[in-house]
């Protein structure tokens, strides 16, 4: 047994074959997606923008989720029907390495959206480590991909996950479909990239509700 929060994403290529992508058309196609942010979005957006741009450096992880990260979450509005947000929930699962082995991923993921109400079940996106810029004890990417590995494992629905994780200003944006996963660029959320963040969010928003779609047909 690990716990996500100490697997590196080399660890986890090599354990469960996973192959990573220079590109990948699923993660383009995200990427590239433009979504209409009206006047008051952009009005909040920039005030929640310049408050980065003054702590960037100084705040530590609790208040960069607490005073960025959430209010830029919310504007975007995960909560829908049958899906929500879910912060802090367990996930746990058990898979075989390229050995045969079988070996127990559990930790806790930071946000999640999924089908469900009460409890996750069906996870579609993942937004993961919200690290401040000068403390990297841990490796982001595979702390992520530990998570996706196991919903991919649990989720009925054999669908692409979405994902992303941030470290201070940069943001990266990740798909794992099957076996093979790509990361994006970094995205510098004190730059204009921050309306393209905006973006890219509510483009997974719109992919999640279109899974769910696929799931309640399912009867999932």
């Amino acid at each position: 047994m690990k716990t996500s929060r100490h697997w590196k994403f080399e660890e986890l290529q090599l354990s469960f074959g996973l192959k990573r992508l220079k590109k990948m058309p699923a993660l383009e196609k995200w990427l590239s997606a433009k979504n209409i942010i009206t006047t008051e979005e952009q009005h909040f957006i920039e005030f929640l923008q310049s408050k980065l741009l003054d702590n960037a450096e100084t705040w530590n992880e609790d208040e960069l989720k607490f005073f960025f990260i959430g209010p830029l979450i919310t504007l975007v509005d995960y909560i829908g029907e049958h899906h929500r947000p879910f912060n802090q929930r367990p996930l746990s699962c058990t898979l075989k390495n390229t050995k045969g082995e079988d070996v127990l991923l559990k930790g806790r993921v930071e946000f999640i959206v999924a089908l469900g109400q009460q409890d996750p079940r069906q996870p579609y996106f993942f937004l993961h480590e919200y690290k401040q810029e000068k403390k990297r004890e841990n490796d982001p990417l595979g702390q992520l991909l530990a998570a996706m590995l196991c919903a991919r494992q649990t989720n009925a629905l054999k669908e692409p996950l979405y994902g992303c994780f941030v470290v201070g200003r940069s943001w990266f944006f990740v798909i794992l479909d099957g076996s093979q996963y790509a990361v994006s660029l970094a995205y510098d959320a004190t730059q204009k990239d921050l309306f393209d963040i905006f973006s890219v969010l509510r483009e997974a928003r719109k992919n999640i509700e279109a899974q769910v779609s696929k799931a309640i047909a399912a009867g999932l």
